[in-house]
């Protein structure tokens, strides 16, 4: 049996003919809704096909130290030095220290050479003596001799090179070769730091203002 509603659109051609009208119109906003959402739904299952993206690394970064360096290494400035004094300090363009320091060594060689000519002397005349005067015959007057013939002293003047100047001229000596020695040793130590401190002028610099003199530091971070 019809249900009340059908039997009324049946007897009532008017309201019928509205009802489906507006089911064709729901029909075709649903076909329209359904192939304008294709083409999205194509497009969202090629994106899940999509492959992986390849990531190309360039050629690495190389970073280039614009740091000024020395010209010598701070290891054999110091050995540089220790050996010829002044001579690392020139290789750094310190001329006005390698002066200095070859001036000490030129000075502390001499002397050491002279004190060491001094010490030859010495010990080569600790021994000797000079005869002041003779014995005399008191009968004859004459200069008594012994069995060889030869005069016999009868007073000594002093030796100026005795124990004490021995000792003197040595102490001198040694105090001239401990004095090369610490030169060597200093000129090292200063070439070493020098060496280190190559590119502080570049960094701290002097200004001359109304104000007066500025000292101006650069210290990077």
């Amino acid at each position: 049996m019809a249900s009340p509603q059908l039997r009324a659109c049946l007897h009532a051609p008017g309201a019928a003919r509205g009802n489906g009208s507006r089911l064709a119109a729901t029909l075709a906003i649903a076909i329209g809704m359904l192939f304008a959402g294709s083409p999205a739904a194509h497009a969202q299952r090629g994106d899940t096909l999509r492959p992986p993206a390849v990531v190309v690394q360039g050629a690495p970064i190389v970073t280039t130290d614009t740091a000024p360096r020395p010209p010598i290494t701070p290891r054999r400035a110091f050995l540089y030095s220790l050996a010829v004094p002044g001579s690392a300090q020139t290789i750094l363009d310190r001329p006005r220290s390698a002066a200095l320091f070859v001036t000490v060594e030129a000075v502390a060689i001499t002397l050491a050479r002279k004190s060491a000519n001094d010490l030859r002397e010495a010990r080569r005349f600790a021994r000797d003596s000079i005869v002041a005067t003779y014995q005399v015959d008191p009968v004859t007057g004459v200069a008594r001799r012994d069995s060889t013939g030869a005069l016999i002293p009868a007073t000594y003047l002093p030796n100026r090179f005795g124990g004490d100047r021995v000792a003197a001229r040595k102490t001198h000596f040694e105090d001239w070769i401990a004095a090369l020695v610490f030169n060597h040793l200093i000129s090292g130590a200063e070439a070493f730091v020098s060496a280190h401190l190559w590119d502080l002028p570049a960094q701290v610099s002097m200004q001359q203002s109304d104000a007066g003199t500025r000292i101006i530091a650069r210290i990077p971070w």
